[in-house]
């Protein structure tokens, strides 16, 4: 029957809600407000009557504080969208004197000032008093600073008018000073999208190898489980040991080259981050990471020795369940899949409520002015009485904002998208874990095997699933969301408080979220095990929680010792794989071997798809070796289930056997008796 219905409806009329949200998002949002820059009149450069002038060019650049300003707000001085940035340094007094300069400068005017006279174009401010030679951007024009040995210059020049006066090109400085930063991070963030246009092929062929790796361990395990499992351990001890070596042999070759002896510390951030493997530090951090890594396993192993026997079989029961139901290892691609579906669901629609908000347009003056930063009305700002009031003021367009009710409650809208999307993608993960668990239960419930499994455990388990328990796993997933916005909310608080002195403040806040994230792995443990008796007894979830609890309660030192060594022996299975793609990645990507010499792409950062391979490769192998830990999960608590019964059918059998052997004695005593008379 079905279980925990209310919790379904409830379930059913938020993901109505979440589909209203995303269509009211999707109505009022526009996401061109984060892609495309924004005129003075709020108009999208490159966009409709604009299209030919996708770039922002600002009249004084010396008004802008900061570059991170003009990313987010606007600077106190007009700006216009322009086919291009200015390619050379002129003043608006000589550009007018000159046919052709003038021509070429009205290009970068508000409007054609026609036969206005300097002061009326100056005072109205329809052009800027000068142009700097200046290059795109981030979509906006900036003045081209470079140095002639320690001199700033400005379009090869050391100075520039301003319109007023020459003025040293260092003054520009003050507006761009924490530019430098930004414009390296948008550098390297070109160089890596350059490296995944290059690499991207043969990223897909690693991952390709990965998949293939880990099919062939699966393989390999259901037929040889036990071997596997000690070739695999000692496999990563191997590709530890050799990354140890490797590590090693870079250090001591460093050892005369000149500058390698400077610390980390001394070289501070650098955008090419193959200067670090220059230095010898770098490889002693490596060696140190490995070695520790390297003991770690080895001292468990050495503990662990005994129970890796008895968890070996618990694999090769585990191996041969998933024989009969080989279709469980490709259930992962389909959980990948509706998770993708969560993401980008959650994706777009914050993007569209963060962008459905209406143009604001404030009061910008260089001078003092009453009415600065209050908002007014481009269309009727020059007949109103703050141009009265401040004559050399600008209604110019400030942010997106709005006042109705549904801009008020965007916070709360944005909250509630973050949260369903939570509560959906526990979801997806618990439907998983559920469909699995009811498919490994019916392999180790079923007396006859394969003739008393169904014809397609997979699909059968997963529409029980669906059909009857959507409320039980709604309600699990609902637990573990509401634990994990708290989270959220804690990170948020905390990123607020950095700044503050109050150190009991920090304190506390420190010990919630550790209390929480232990909370969130302990409901996340709890939850798994739930859905497994949800999956074998079809009760809600409450009480298959609880039952789970004291079941495993019961058997804790079971739980411990097989359960979470079969755990990690399936995590050095996923580092093995990781292990052999990335050692291949390396030498690759790297170009330190000849034989992969004509082949490798010429990147900026090689790291960049060797990292981008590890992580998927660990996905990857994540996704295989999942279906088995939820085997062995499945199996081991049908095993502490079913462990009662099998020693209460052995009472009843050694009672039986009592009496039979009783009546068997009296038998021979009676006959014994009648045969003496």
């Amino acid at each position: 029957g079905c279980t925990d219905i209310i919790c379904c409806i409830f379930f059913i009329v938020a993901i109505v809600g979440y589909v209203a949200v995303g269509i009211l998002a999707w109505t009022h949002g526009d996401p061109r407000k984060v892609i495309y820059p924004t005129d003075s009149l709020g108009q999208y450069c490159g966009q409709g009557k604009l299209e030919k002038q996708p770039l922002l060019f600002y009249f004084n650049m010396m008004k802008c504080a900061s570059p991170m300003v003009l990313l987010e707000f606007q600077c106190p001085t007009p700006q216009v969208c322009v086919e291009k940035c200015p390619d050379r340094t002129l003043t608006l007094v000589t550009a007018i004197g000159n046919a052709q300069d003038w021509e070429y400068y009205k290009s970068y005017c508000r409007a054609d000032p026609g036969a206005k006279v300097l002061v009326d174009i100056l005072q109205k401010k329809l052009c800027p008093a000068y142009l700097i030679s200046s290059k795109p951007f981030l979509q906006r024009c900036f003045p081209s600073i470079g140095k002639k040995g320690d001199v700033i210059t400005v379009g090869d020049q050391e100075t520039f008018n301003d319109g007023d006066k020459m003025r040293d090109a260092k003054d520009l400085v003050a507006g761009m000073k924490n530019a430098t930063i930004v414009m390296e991070g948008r550098q390297v963030a070109m160089k890596i999208f350059e490296d995944y246009t290059k690499s991207w092929y043969w990223i897909l062929i690693c991952l390709l190898i990965a998949v293939v790796l880990s099919l062939i361990f699966i393989v390999l395990l259901r037929y040889l489980a036990g071997i596997m499992v000690w070739v695999m351990i000692f496999m990563v001890i191997a590709v530890v040991a050799g990354g140890i070596a490797h590590c090693s042999i870079k250090y001591v070759n460093l050892k005369d080259t000149p500058g390698s002896n400077i610390t980390l510390q001394q070289l501070g951030f650098q955008p090419d981050f193959s200067v670090y493997l220059h230095i010898r530090q770098s490889w002693l951090a490596f060696i140190i990471i490995l070695a520790i890594l390297e003991v770690i396993i080895i001292i468990l192993l050495i503990f662990l020795r005994k129970r890796i026997r008895i968890a070996v079989e618990l694999m090769k029961e585990a191996s041969r369940a998933v024989g009969y139901v080989m279709s469980s290892l490709f259930y992962p691609i389909f959980t990948f899949l509706l998770l993708t579906i969560v993401i980008a669901y959650w994706g777009v629609t914050a993007v569209f409520l963060s962008t459905s908000s209406e143009p604001v347009y404030k009061v910008f003056n260089e001078t003092d002015c009453l009415h600065a930063r209050q908002t007014c009305d481009p269309e009727n700002f020059t007949l109103s009485t703050m141009k009265r009031d401040c004559p050399r003021s600008e209604c110019l367009f400030a942010f997106y904002g709005g006042e109705t009710p549904y801009h008020k409650y965007l916070v709360v809208l944005q909250f509630y998208n973050v949260f369903l999307f939570f509560w959906c993608a526990n979801f997806v993960t618990a439907l998983g874990q559920m469909t699995l668990a009811g498919a490994f239960a019916s392999y180790y419930w079923a007396p006859n095997k394969p003739n008393d499994m169904p014809a397609y455990p997979l699909c059968a388990s997963l529409g029980r699933s669906l059909r009857y328990h959507t409320g039980s796993l709604a309600f699990g997933s609902l637990i573990l969301a509401i634990v994990q916005i708290i989270r959220v909310l804690l990170e948020y608080i905390d990123h607020k408080l950095k700044g503050a002195e109050n150190k009991f403040a920090k304190f506390l806040l420190c010990c919630l979220k550790c209390c929480f994230w232990c909370l969130e792995k302990f409901i996340k443990f709890l939850n798994r095990n739930a859905y497994i008796m949800v999956a074998i007894y079809g009760k809600n979830f409450c009480r298959s929680a609880r039952d789970a609890f004291f079941l495993l309660m019961r058997n804790v030192i079971r739980v411990v010792v097989l359960d979470k060594v079969t755990d990690f022996i399936l995590f050095l299975g996923k580092l093995l794989i990781v292990g052999l793609v990335g050692i291949f990645a390396f030498f690759f990507f790297s170009g330190h071997t000849d034989a992969f010499k004509g082949a490798t792409p010429s990147l900026h950062y090689y790291w960049v798809p060797i990292l981008t391979v590890l992580v998927g490769s660990y996905l990857i192998a994540h996704g295989f070796f999942s279906v088995y830990a939820m085997c062995v999960d499945t199996l081991f608590l049908c095993f502490c289930e079913y462990l009662p019964l099998i020693n209460k059918n052995l009472t009843c059998i050694i009672k039986k056997k009592n009496i039979y052997i009783l009546k068997h004695n009296l038998r021979l005593e009676n006959s014994t008796c009648s045969h003496s008379s």
